[in-house]
Formats: C-alpha cells, sequence, structure tokens
C-alpha cells in the first residue's frame, strides 16, 4: 500500500481539509473551472444558442464521456492488474509508467498513484479543492465529485459517503481518504470479486464501474456480468 501525505485517517475524525498545500493550477478565488473548461463552456453556450447544438444530444454526449468511453481505459488497467501480477507490481511501482505503457496518457494522467482496496482497508478518492481527476483513465469527472457536499463529506464522514452511494463496509475495514492534487491523481483499484478465476482482461474489465476506480462504488456482482 502507497503511503503518501495527502491520505486521511479516519480513526477519529479529526482531520483539518486545509492543513495541506494543495497547490493546483486553479482559480479558486472564481471559477472552480479550469482555463479549458472555461473555454469548453463558452464554445458550447455558443453554439446551443445560435441553434447548432441541441442541448439535450449534448448532455447525451457528456454522460457517455463521463460513464462510458473515458472510464473504460482505467477498467483495462484494473483488469490487467487483476490478472497480470507482474503488471500489478508495475502498477504498484510506478503507476504513472505502467498505465502509460497501455496508452494512456495525456493532461490530468501525467503522475498517477494507484491504491488497492482490500478487506481491510477501502480507498475513496476526493479533490477537496476543486476537481483534480485523472482523466485518461476516467473521462470526465462525474457532477457529484465537483460538488462541494462530497467534497467535504468525503473527508469529515467517509463512511456515511459510501452509505449513500450505497456501499456499506465492516466496521473493521479502515477507509483512507486521498486528495488529488494537480501534481497527482489516484486510480483505485477495487478488489477483484469472487468467482471470477480464469476469466481473461476483456471479462474483468466489464466488472470494473466508475465509481469503483473512484472508490465511491465495488466491482461489479460476476453474476450480472458473464465473461
Amino acid at each position: 500500500m502507497h503511503d503518501h501525505s495527502h491520505a486521511h485517517h479516519h480513526d477519529g475524525h479529526d482531520h483539518d481539509h486545509h492543513d495541506h498545500d494543495h497547490d493546483h493550477d486553479h482559480d479558486h478565488e472564481g471559477s472552480e473551472l479550469s482555463p479549458i473548461a472555461l473555454r469548453v463552456r463558452a464554445l458550447e453556450s455558443i453554439l446551443v444558442e445560435k441553434g447548432y447544438v441541441d442541448p439535450a444530444a449534448l448532455d447525451v454526449l457528456i454522460e457517455t464521456y463521463e460513464t462510458k468511453i473515458g472510464p473504460r481505459n482505467g477498467a483495462r488497467v484494473v483488469a490487467k492488474a487483476w490478472a497480470d501480477e507482474d503488471y500489478l507490481g508495475w502498477l504498484r511501482a510506478d503507476a504513472t509508467a505502467a498505465i502509460h505503457s497501455l496508452g494512456f496518457t495525456g493532461r490530468q494522467g501525467e503522475h498517477m498513484v494507484a491504491v488497492e482496496n482490500t478487506a481491510q482497508e477501502h480507498n475513496l478518492v476526493v479533490c477537496t479543492l476543486c476537481s483534480c481527476y485523472p482523466w485518461p483513465v476516467l473521462g470526465l469527472p462525474p457532477v457529484w465529485y465537483k460538488s462541494a457536499p462530497y467534497r467535504s463529506r468525503a473527508v469529515i464522514d467517509p463512511r456515511g459517503v459510501l452509505a449513500d452511494f450505497g456501499v456499506t463496509l465492516p466496521e473493521t475495514t479502515h477507509i483512507r481518504v486521498w486528495d488529488s492534487t494537480a501534481e497527482t491523481r489516484y486510480l483505485v483499484i477495487p478488489m477483484r470479486p469472487a468467482g471470477t478465476e480464469g476469466w481473461d482482461e476483456e471479462a474483468l474489465a466489464r466488472l470494473v464501474t466508475r465509481d469503483s476506480m473512484i472508490g465511491t462504488g465495488l466491482a461489479r456482482n460476476p453474476a450480472e456480468v458473464r465473461p
């Protein structure tokens, strides 16, 4: 398990989530959108206003990149880690290089850290000051990831946040919260479901959800995703 200065321990829930140097390349005094996001939003507004783009169609396109196309990259990383011990070792030692080796590179993914869920420890990722997110492996961040309630409650009451997402863990499972920054982004490696012995990577990838790679979800039940 990696240890990192931005990991928050919640045995006593006494963490002040502003006690670290959270050096972002965003302007927190004004908009929480990055410069490129502002440009995209402005262009989107113009296209909708001029009638070139149907807002409903645009919403579907954005949702597709949030939930399907982007997270497929991360699912391939997780599936390979589940199936290949050597690759898992590489992820542990240098997640950035291991992820880039599969062709998933680009802005917002320059420095990656993989954190593994176990029966003893569950990892949850948040960005307390804005919405830093590993785009190359997860696509666009969901709306809730950027919301103030998630950003604050993930630190103060991570078990409650998980319950909101329908995830109930044993009391003996420690919840560790990782704070993404402009420099470091995290990818959660969920626990591999039992009953998937012999599955190939393509089948395993279908078990991996976007939320399971953020830590707000678990891998799918194998009975629902047959190889």
